[in-house]
């Protein structure tokens, strides 16, 4: 089935139409050590052939859609020179009107927003610039393979500022050799910037990483677990203190500043996706696109869909992703919302858990709101993971 075609009878009225699209561009300069997304570096003759596929695969959507968030993620977005940036919003446009609040977000690397990149994505009615700073630490960034500097990161914010946009910043915390006062004087360095927004990540050592590779042959150590929930700690009450509220698990922003893209994500919402790797939710169904940035064009250019992976979801492991993801945010979820929206109320999806939960001061309940405790989001990964396997468990006797 190509995207967008969507059949009547697995519609979910209660989810409406897609009123957000992500875009995957998996172009970058080089691949970081840590980095397990999907892209391809130093293979830009490849962009054009890209943009091909990508003007087929979104033509195969039958109508046009009005959107509120547009989020173009990678990858590197701000690789592609201003011309393919033009082309690209030219193929958005094909199918895609923006409301007039419309949130659109390009991730961007410091070294590559000169003013023309910049106009570029100004005329294609980008307004907020995701930049991948990870750190404003010399040493840190050469160990996180970055090929940016200090000098690159305040240029570009003053750039973007200066053109009127939102400013968001990715930091990455517990990387090699990092220490508590390293990372305190790192996030203080880019609280004074005066972002409008700001994400931050412990690194992750993934699975077929470079940096995973160098763990376990032992060149690289982790730190430890408890440097890193102190390293957390302290990023959320600084940043509170800066005036940014934390709203997500990863995420604070100053108000109204918001990320309505990734809310979408959280709050359930329906979703278009396109590019390598991308992954979308309409109509109930989740699908997921080829990996390989390769494979994808061949499977484009020869009119065979991209996709690798299709799940509809039946109604109780929808309930129960809904709450896992939902508990991300820090206002938690709505129980009256919830049985709207899914037919499942928060305690018949939760069980004998939530008290469980709420004994171990995880969780708290408070008139309609279901929400984390602080020490609750310390561990919210793992309570989302439960969340969802609790129906495969045979009930204790």
């Amino acid at each position: 089935m190509n995207e967008g075609q969507s059949p009547s009878s697995t519609f979910h009225p209660q989810l409406g139409k897609p009123k957000s699209v992500y875009i995957h561009i998996p172009f970058c300069r080089h691949r970081c050590g840590y980095c397990n997304f999907t892209l391809v570096a130093g293979r830009d003759y490849l962009i054009d052939r890209f943009l091909d596929a990508l003007e087929i695969e979104i033509s195969w959507i039958d109508q046009t859609y009005l959107i509120e968030t547009l989020f173009l993620g990678g990858g590197t977005p701000s690789h592609l020179s201003p011309q393919q940036l033009g082309r690209l919003a030219e193929i958005i446009g094909s199918r895609f009107v923006f409301s007039s609040t419309a949130e659109v977000t390009a991730e961007c690397n410091p070294n590559d927003l000169d003013h023309q990149r910049l106009y570029a994505l100004k005329d294609m009615r980008v307004n907020r610039i995701s930049l991948g700073v990870q750190s404003l630490n010399e040493a840190k960034l050469k160990r996180l393979e970055r090929d940016h500097c200090e000098t690159d990161i305040r240029r570009a914010v003053s750039s973007a500022k200066n053109l009127g946009l939102d400013i968001s910043l990715d930091m990455i915390f517990a990387a090699p050799q990092e220490t508590l006062a390293d990372w305190q004087t790192d996030l203080n360095q880019a609280i004074s910037l005066e972002p409008d927004h700001m994400s931050t990540y412990e690194l992750t050592y993934e699975k077929g990483t470079q940096f995973w590779n160098r763990l376990n042959r032992g060149n690289v150590n982790e730190a430890d677990e408890d440097l890193r929930a102190e390293m957390y700690a302290f990023a959320i009450n600084r940043l509170n203190e800066s005036g940014m509220n934390q709203y997500e698990v990863s995420s604070f922003a100053r108000t109204s500043k918001t990320c309505r893209h990734n809310l979408a994500y959280w709050q359930g919402d329906p979703f278009f996706a396109f590019g390598p790797g991308a992954a979308r939710f309409v109509d109930g169904i989740r699908e997921t696109n080829h990996r390989s940035t390769t494979h994808y064009l061949k499977l484009i250019h020869s009119g065979q869909s991209p996709v690798a992976e299709r799940e509809l979801l039946a109604p109780e492991p929808a309930a129960r992703e809904r709450l896992a993801i939902g508990l991300r945010m820090t206002k938690g979820i709505d129980e009256n919302n919830f049985l709207e929206r899914t037919g499942y109320s928060v305690a018949s999806i939760l069980k004998d858990f939530q008290q469980t939960l709420i004994k171990n001061g995880l969780l708290r309940h408070e008139g309609s709101q279901f929400r984390l405790t602080e020490h609750g989001i310390m561990l919210c990964d793992w309570i989302a993971a439960e969340i969802v396997n609790l129906q495969k468990r045979k009930p204790q006797s």
